[in-house]
């Protein structure tokens, strides 16, 4: 009889852990307390490291791989007076260099695809059904949901998100903290746009206290716009899809040049979300205990300077795919295998959580501080923008 893990959430994170799974060898129950299985809508940018395991699980050749887009280059502008910082070749020289591409995907696209793959390999998914409790009882995890009156299985998998409450059962630090950053979101279909505004790569401008990052989705007839700004907005934080007005948005701005106005002004349907976040991962304590893991943002929630949100929590869900292929109660438990997940993950995902941090201060800096990254990035280029230690996962 084959091993079960149990999944709790079924986003990204989620999804990708019940592919895993089955591709261990192991049966797979997902639980999700929304009623569907839906993302809002949002762009995504997946590195090489991450473009590698979709790859794998032969996710690219389908759908998702024809929505996707690989932007030729990476374009870095000062936000405030227009000046080119810095050049990343993407597109096909990134691929060679790293032997899988660099790709923009809608969120909802990349859902669907895990979703398919989810089902077709047989995985059981339960929507409408959220997670209230978990208790390790001898050999097995037992849940309480909110349409069940128990569940057993022999792993759980907490891919919940940032605000998860089953993350106290490995780790018991209290909720996610605010940012101070908050991140307004936008898509618009480019043939909407003037000429001048629309865009086949990824352009980021850096400015004081706020960045704006676009890049193109679906075939390249979407644009997708990010920008960041620093302050504080009343509301649910859970929410991550609040309605915001362009007018808000306008006034957060400070000083930026005439282009990055034209493109907020551009783009009428704002929404915004609060960004909340954790300190980086400390130990492998913080991410496995017994027979419950943790992954995705549940475990390391990450800040967006880096991309690597969606692309950490994939990773996650690769090795635990590794370590259940292995786990056979004889000569590795469940236990020991998710002791190896968390060791094998842990400093890497912290790695990447201090550099978004690292980032964010970069990004938004100001005076000296910003007069030296400006003078950096233009003699260095790609140099700073290329990220081997990432890509080449």
């Amino acid at each position: 009889m084959s091993s079960e893990v149990l999944i709790s959430g079924g986003g990204i994170g989620g999804l990708a852990a019940a592919v895993a799974a089955r591709r261990a060898g192991w049966e797979a129950r997902l639980f999700e307390q929304a009623e569907a299985f839906s993302e809002v809508g949002a762009g995504i940018q997946l590195g090489p490291n991450a473009t590698r395991i979709l790859r794998e699980w032969e996710l690219l050749q389908g759908e998702l791989g024809r929505q996707a887009v690989a932007p030729p280059r990476l374009r870095v502008r000062d936000g405030a007076d227009g000046d080119e910082l810095g050049v990343l070749e993407l597109g096909d020289a990134i691929a060679r260099r790293y032997g899988a591409p660099y790709l923009t995907v809608h969120r909802a696209d990349l859902q669907a695809a895990l979703l398919a793959a989810a089902e077709d390999a047989g995985t059981r998914l339960h929507p409408g059904c959220r997670v209230k409790s978990a208790e390790p009882v001898d050999a097995v995890v037992r849940l309480q949901t909110t349409r069940t009156s128990q569940v057993e299985g022999d792993a759980l998998v907490v891919a919940d998100g940032v605000w998860s409450q089953l993350r106290a059962m490995v780790a018991a630090d209290g909720p996610p903290q605010p940012t101070g950053h908050l991140a307004y979101r936008a898509l618009v279909r480019q043939q909407d746009l003037p000429a001048s505004l629309r865009s086949e790569e990824v352009t980021v401008w850096l400015a004081p206290r706020m960045h704006l990052v676009t890049y193109p989705l679906r075939g390249g007839e979407w644009l997708n716009a990010v920008c960041v700004v620093q302050g504080t907005q009343r509301g649910d934080p859970r929410d991550w899809d609040h309605a915001a007005s362009q007018a808000q948005l306008e006034a957060a701005l400070g000083p930026v040049c005439d282009e990055v106005r034209e493109r907020v002004a551009a783009l009428p349907a704002w929404r915004l979300w609060i960004l909340h976040d954790r300190p980086p991962v400390a130990s492998a304590d913080a991410m496995a205990r017994g027979r419950i893991a943790l992954l995705g943002d549940a475990a390391h929630p990450m800040r967006p300077y880096l991309a690597q949100g969606a692309g950490m929590a994939i990773e996650d869900a690769r090795e635990l795919q590794r370590v259940l292929a292995v786990a056979d109660e004889r000569t590795i438990d469940v236990p020991i295998a998710l002791r190896r997940y968390a060791l094998n993950r842990w400093e890497r995902v912290a790695r990447v959580q201090e550099r978004s941090r690292r980032n964010g201060t970069v990004f938004h800096a100001t005076g000296p501080l910003r007069m030296a990254r400006n003078a950096a990035m233009k003699m260095l280029g790609s140099g700073l923008l290329d990220q081997p230690w990432l890509y080449g996962g």
